[in-house]
């Protein structure tokens, strides 16, 4: 059974161990005048650890939105990482959906979070001043029977080469030059994930609303 969150990239089986693991619920924790003002203004907020209950409630958001009209749509990324499969699931349906996403980096985008911050359009992905990114390798957390380990390490191999050219493809950066950037830990301020190409504005100040 895991004791910590898994960080980008690592695997998420429903079983461990024999026991079954899940998230635990995201909290409630935007009184509903805020959220109301929030969903006016068409924004939605990415806050935390990445799990498959924040998936759940960002995809909700999200498809509610698009249901709403085509509008462009905010999405505020504050977030040290968590499952690489909810993060999947979100920058997915970022994707996925009618409206274009404005992308905000705000506090820290690491990770899993960077992930979702790099599903929008380059000229919408952007950061408040103090922001910090963060790019790194997949990380193991599989334990069990060494075919079983084995089977999973070729997992993250695969992902780890997939999350490397999304990146590459995101900044416009070569993906060899991603490679190497994200052997160890990859930490940006705002100018310099400005310089790679991953942020494509700065700003001091946003408008009320993404449209």
């Amino acid at each position: 059974m895991r004791t910590r969150p898994p960080d980008m990239g690592e695997t998420s089986p429903a079983h461990q161990g024999g026991e079954v693991t899940t998230d635990p619920p995201e909290p409630s924790f935007l009184p509903r005048r805020a959220a109301d003002a929030l969903f006016a203004s068409r924004t939605v907020l990415v806050y935390g650890a990445v799990s498959t209950a924040l998936a759940r409630s960002v995809t909700t958001q999200l498809l509610a939105l698009t249901s709403e009209s085509d509008a462009p749509i905010r999405v505020v990324v504050h977030s040290e990482g968590g499952h690489v499969e909810a993060g999947d699931t979100i920058h997915d349906v970022i994707r996925a959906v009618a409206p274009d996403a404005e992308m905000v980096g705000t506090g820290w985008v690491a990770s899993a979070g960077a992930l979702i911050f790099a599903a929008g359009r380059k000229e919408n992905r952007v950061c408040l001043p103090n922001t910090r990114f963060l790019l790194h390798q997949p990380l193991g957390g599989t334990q069990g029977r060494a075919s079983d380990v084995a089977i999973e390490a070729e997992q993250i191999v695969l992902m780890r080469a997939r999350l490397n050219r999304l990146f590459a493809e995101a900044t416009g950066q070569p993906y060899e030059r991603v490679v190497r950037d994200t052997e160890r830990n990859f930490w940006m301020s705002a100018s310099a994930a400005l310089e790679y190409g991953l942020v494509h504005r700065i700003v001091d100040r946003l408008p009320q609303s993404a449209h």
